[in-house]
């Protein structure tokens, strides 16, 4: 059986042209599809004499083969290949139209035109690479690994143009949300171009903008088609057809911001689920109406996979802000079937006629993460569009096993009902139960906080009949839905200025298709008419452009639209709130507006808004916009007045912007607005105020500079009060300041500096209508970055201030196939249950059996921020030219220091900033969480090949919060390395450490420890060129644990042999020895003996590996390898691997 193993692993960095891979260390290895930009590829501790780089054709040329088989490369590319052909045909392309097509060739012997790929496709490019591997042993079952990675682009038959990108990493989760682009794991897709029409296969994304009804967009696995044809001179068709399963479900999150944090804000699902995955960019994300861009530098990053999103320090986030998140998540309880039709006709250049088609539905009898039985769809038939009740208690009888979470049960004699209870108890633990949050005292659970590897509820006892718990031993059954949409548009233009827009559509939506009950509300109906008119007018010496419009639209109550329909503060526009139930909807609009050419305008609106809950209301908008003398004037007057059965009210909102560019200032400029909003909504019987009224009043100054100079900067002010409803008024509640500025400063390219720095200040003014409390919020960021002195002193450092919140973190082990995952299970108690305090980090790949996963809770605490980051490289040898001191420049141009610090703190919120990121002792009960890496290394003479001196120092120190409380870790170490080479044939090294490892975790005390550990490892090799090389080492390790914690002790003394054999450049053979003697003193079988041990046993150890590889083709190499160890008195290990690596 052949097993393929794949060459090359690529992790995207945040950056959209940063890539990190990877790579064989021998032959010739592409790179990238892409051209590589000079000077940018880094490998770390591999010198650039070692090998050569092909910027153009993206190829790395390795001069000799390495000691180890694959290194990590850092670089850039461009955005195409500097060296490709741009051509709409060519003879290749087209010769198979009278001549015999070229078939698929596996080329045995590897003899091709271009002499290079293992494959040939003919005149079709290709790169990448595919693999398969096995792994199996008499410690773990047999485990298979795939992977693949390939572009293909060319033309193929009668001048098909091709393209392809296939990826499958087996990487189950979605890319990183910080970057505006984002580069993701796993895509198939595959897409055939001729002329006019276009099919694409694979995974696909379809977004449809233009049609009113039809606006969606959707991330599909299937097929769509394109094709666009001329009917005559002035007339075209375009067809779009696609038939594809759906990855997800559209849903919208609509909520307040909170005081001074910036998050995370955790989303929830259409049907409140926590936990799920967002599908990477579909989100949209509004901020009082406007829509905000993705990226750590623009205005949010977001979490796909925990559904969080934070905001940056470029959108301060109040009390007052709107926050309003449109996204698609994950949602496989069915199968999700859709199928799109769109066909537009132009019949002439007035006439144009678009019909759209649109079925997404779920196949009932074809579930996917839920089965259901006879019993469960009954119970779905029987409750009809009430899907909001789909609760079903349900208790599964499970086999007792160590890795689930089991219930007992018992029947209190004065009820009839049955109550659960956790046990590990193998005779009654039978129950496997599943746990939905129901709502404040409406369920009889409760969260148990143990050290069971999974969450645990239990159960409370009602008081007075009135449940005390917000969790039920039930599932929420998801029923199966169906949702069909058809439009038909038309655009007629009358002359050269007046357009005629129509719109109908006709919707069935059924929210469960199990039950035949509640169908009389699926089927809806919705129209639009507009009318547009342009018109130019010459009055003296101006052109003015008077336009005109008016629409009607009509919406019947069950009609359902496939996302948002309108701007997405409609209904907020109307003093209405951003949610209200689906009804019937008339409105009708008409506009003028007039415009010169020096951009002044004036533009009036109105407008009705009826809707069939009774809702009446009327809406006047005035638009101004003015030029004169410099100064620029804008202002907005809207005023809505609304009526209903029992309430009457106005929404009045003016707002005027000022600004002037002063041209004697080096074009400052300076300005100021004012807004007001006041809705006010009284019931007509009491005269009393509802409590949707609100008011506020914003007052806003600033000054910059011309913000077109490389350096720039601006400030600004604003203060707004809120008032808040009080029996028959409205009384001011609170009053903030907000100050911002902004600097960037990039002229100078040796010194660079970006900043945005904003402070609040809210006070409270009437405490009797609000619960606020005063608070001030500072939210900063501030970047540097230097290149000094030719590149003696170069660095960035990067501090961050603010406040947001702090969530408490559930997490589990789950168990993956052997070499998958990070961690073991020791099972110290034997009681054969496993518990979170029994889990370690595995010290071998075939003991990596569980993955950690992390399940974010509802309870968030309040926290200030601080983070601090650096990085900087001081080298004399850019500065050696200008030292005159032969001596002095021979001495000092041999050193060399790196420096990196990051530190990221959370302390509990009291009201107050937060500034000094290293504040705060890992003992303090404020500190919530503390993330500190620093790191430093002093090297002499590092670039020497006869011998040289390294000097480093690692200080790691953390803390999380976690729902069993805090756990904390520090991590001390020096460390002195030393190397000479003799004949540069033999390399004597000395590494020399020194360390404190300590854990500390208040609620689980056998994980304590305080380790210190004295490590002295001398090692001799010899190297025979590129072919032979022999290293051998003597490695000394003492530990001991602090008396607090037990005291433990250990020796270690071990004895390593390892050699490397490469015969020519296409056989190496790899083996390795060790022979490890420990002395212990302590309880074994305890986390601080496994840490001690480093995963072996007291007495006798011995491992040993051996790897074959051989190159059996230019492209193709196949490797065997062995690997054995025997801890102590216990069995002998044994692990075998074997696969085929293919680079195409």
């Amino acid at each position: 059986m052949l097993l393929f193993a794949i060459s090359t692993t690529t992790c995207f960095a945040q950056l959209s042209n940063i890539y990190t891979k990877k790579i064989a260390s021998k032959g010739v290895v592409s790179i990238d599809a892409k051209s590589i930009v000079p000077n940018s590829v880094i490998i770390k501790n591999i010198d650039t004499s070692f090998y050569n780089i092909d910027a153009v054709k993206g190829e790395l040329i390795w001069k000799k083969d390495m000691a180890v088989d694959s290194v990590l490369i850092t670089y850039r590319t461009f955005a195409f290949k500097l060296n490709a052909t741009a051509q709409r045909f060519n003879y290749d392309s087209i010769k198979n139209n009278f001549l015999a097509p070229q078939p698929f060739i596996f080329n045995r012997n590897n003899k091709q035109k271009n002499g290079s790929g293992l494959l040939d496709f003919g005149t079709v490019n290709y790169n990448g690479s595919f693999g398969r591997s096995l792994s199996f042993g008499n410690n773990q079952d047999a485990v298979f690994n795939s992977q693949l990675n390939l572009q293909l682009s060319g033309f193929i038959g009668d001048s098909i143009q091709i393209s392809a990108a296939i990826t499958d990493n087996n990487i189950p989760i979605q890319p990183d949300g910080t970057t505006q682009q984002l580069n993701e794991f796993d895509k198939i897709l595959l897409q055939f171009k001729k002329r006019n029409w276009e099919l694409n296969l694979g995974d696909i994304d379809i977004r449809q903008t233009n049609a009113y009804y039809l606006n969606f967009y959707k991330r599909l696995q299937g097929v769509s088609f394109e094709q666009k044809t001329q009917i005559g001179t002035q007339g075209s068709n375009k067809l779009l057809v696609s038939g594809a399963i759906a990855k997800g479900k559209f849903t919208r999150n609509i909520f307040q911001g909170q005081e001074g944090n910036q998050g995370p804000y955790r989303l929830t699902g259409a049907n409140n689920e926590l936990y799920f995955v967002i599908l990477a960019n579909t989100e949209r994300i509004f901020l009082d109406g406007e829509l905000l861009q993705r990226g750590e530098d623009q205005d949010y990053i977001i979490n796909y996979n925990t559904a969080e999103i934070t905001f940056t320090p470029k959108r301060l986030i109040t009390k007052d802000k709107r926050i309003q998140v449109e996204f698609e998540y994950a949602d496989r309880n069915y199968l999700n079937s859709l199928i799109y039709v769109n066909n537009e006709l132009q019949l002439s250049k007035k006439f144009k006629v678009s019909v759209g088609i649109y079925s997404n539905g779920d196949a009932k009898n074809s579930p996917i993460n839920q089965t259901l039985d006879a019993r469960q769809k009954q119970f779905l038939a029987n409750i009809g569009d009430s899907i909001q009740n789909a609760f079903y208690p349900i208790a599964s009888i499970d086999t007792f096993s160590a890795s689930r979470i089991l219930y007992a049960i018992i029947k209190p004699s004065n009820s009839t009902d049955s109550i659960y209870y956790y046990s590990t108890n193998k005779d009654s633990a039978k129950y496997n139960l599943n746990f939905v949050e129901v709502g404040f005292a409406k369920g009889n659970y409760i969260p148990l906080l143990n050290s069971a590897n999974g969450k645990v509820y239990q159960y409370i006892a009602p008081v007075n009949g009135v449940p005390q718990g917000n969790f039920e031993a039930a599932t929420f059954l998801a029923t199966p839905k169906k949702q069909q949409l058809v439009t038909i548009a038309t655009q007629y233009l009358i002359g050269n200025k007046t357009i005629v827009k129509t719109d109908m559509a006709l919707s069935n939506y059924d929210v469960n298709t199990y039950s035949i009950k509640d169908k009389n509300n699926n089927t809806g109906y919705a129209g639009r008419f507009s009318l547009q008119r342009n018109g130019l007018w010459q009055i003296r010496q101006n052109k003015l452009q008077l336009n005109s419009f008016i629409s009607y639209e009509f919406n019947d109550e069950n009609f359902k639209p496939l996302e948002r329909l309108r701007n997405v503060e409609f209904t907020r526009d109307w003093g209405l709130s951003l949610q209200n139930n689906l009804t019937s909807e008339h409105l009708p609009i008409a506009s003028i507006d007039v415009k010169d050419d020096s951009s002044n305008s004036l533009q009036y609106t109105a407008a009705g808004y009826f809707r069939g809950d009774g809702y009446k209301g009327f809406r006047q908008l005035l638009q101004h916009q003015h030029a004169i003398k410099g100064w620029q004037i804008s202002s907005v007057f809207n005023l809505t007045n609304s009526y209903s059965q029992f309430e009457k009210g106005f929404f009045l909102r003016p707002t005027i912007n000022i600004s002037k560019t002063l041209n004697r200032f080096k074009n400052f400029v300076i300005g100021g607005g004012y807004a007001l909003e006041h809705n006010e909504q009284k019931n007509i019987q009491q005269d009393t105020i509802n409590n949707l009224s609100f008011a506020f009043e914003t007052i806003t100054a600033f000054i910059k500079s011309n913000q077109q100079k490389d350096n720039k900067w601006a400030l600004s002010y604003n203060t707004r009060s809120n008032k808040l409803p009080y029996l028959q008024t409205l009384l001011q509640t609170d009053r903030s300041h907000n100050y911002n500025l902004l600097i960037e400063l990039l002229q100078n390219k040796k010194h660079q500096v970006r900043a945005n720095i904003s402070y609040r200040q809210l006070l409270v003014v009437n405490q009797t209508i609000t619960n606020l409390k005063p608070d001030n919020s500072l939210l900063a960021r501030v970047e540097y970055v230097v290149n000094e002195w030719n590149g003696f002193i170069t660095g960035n450092a990067l501090y961050e201030t603010g406040s947001g919140q702090e969530q408490r973190r559930d997490f589990l082990y789950i168990e993956v196939q052997a070499g998958r995952g990070q961690f073991t299970w020791n099972d110290y108690n034997n009681d054969g249950v496993q518990q979170l305090n029994e889990f370690e980090i595995a010290q071998f790949q075939d003991q990596a059996k569980f993955i950690r996963v992390y399940t974010p809770t509802n309870v968030f605490i309040k926290a200030n921020y601080t983070q601090l980051n650096y990085s900087i490289l001081l080298s004399p040898r850019a500065i050696g030219n200008t030292i005159r001191n032969k001596i002095f420049k021979n001495f000092i141009t041999r050193f060399n220091l790196q420096s990196a610090l990051q530190t990221g703190k959370k302390v509990l919120a009291q009201g107050n900033p937060e500034f000094n990121p290293f504040n705060g002792k890992i003992a303090d009960t404020a500190l919530i969480s503390l993330t500190k890496m620093f790191s430093n290394t002093l090297s002499f003479n590092r670039f020497s090949s006869n011998w040289g001196l390294d000097v480093s120092n690692i200080i790691n120190f953390s803390k999380s919060l976690l729902t069993y409380g805090f756990e904390s870790r520090q991590l001390t170490e020096w460390s002195l390395r030393g190397r000479l080479n003799i004949k540069r044939m033999y390399t004597v090294e000395l590494l020399q450490k020194f360390s404190d490892n300590n854990l500390i975790t208040p609620n689980f005390n056998n994980r304590n420890y305080a380790l210190q550990t004295i490590s002295t490892e001398p090692r001799l090799t010899y190297t025979n060129g590129t072919k032979f090389r022999l290293q051998t080492s003597y490695q000394f390790i003492k530990k001991t644990n602090s008396v607090f914690y037990g005291g433990e002790k250990s020796v270690s003394n071990a004895l390593n042999i390892e050699g490397k054999y490469n015969a020519v450049q296409s056989t190496s053979l790899t083996a390795k020895f060790t022979y490890n003697s420990i002395t212990y003193t302590g309880i074994a079988n305890t986390t601080v003996s496994y840490i001690m041990l480093d995963g072996l046993l007291p007495g006798q150890n011995f491992l040993w590996n051996i790897e074959f590889t051989k190159r059996l083709i230019n492209n193709l190499e196949i490797s065997f390898s062995y690997e054995g160890r025997k801890p102590g008195e216990t069995r002998i290990i044994n692990i075998g691997r074997a696969s085929i690596r293919a680079l195409l």
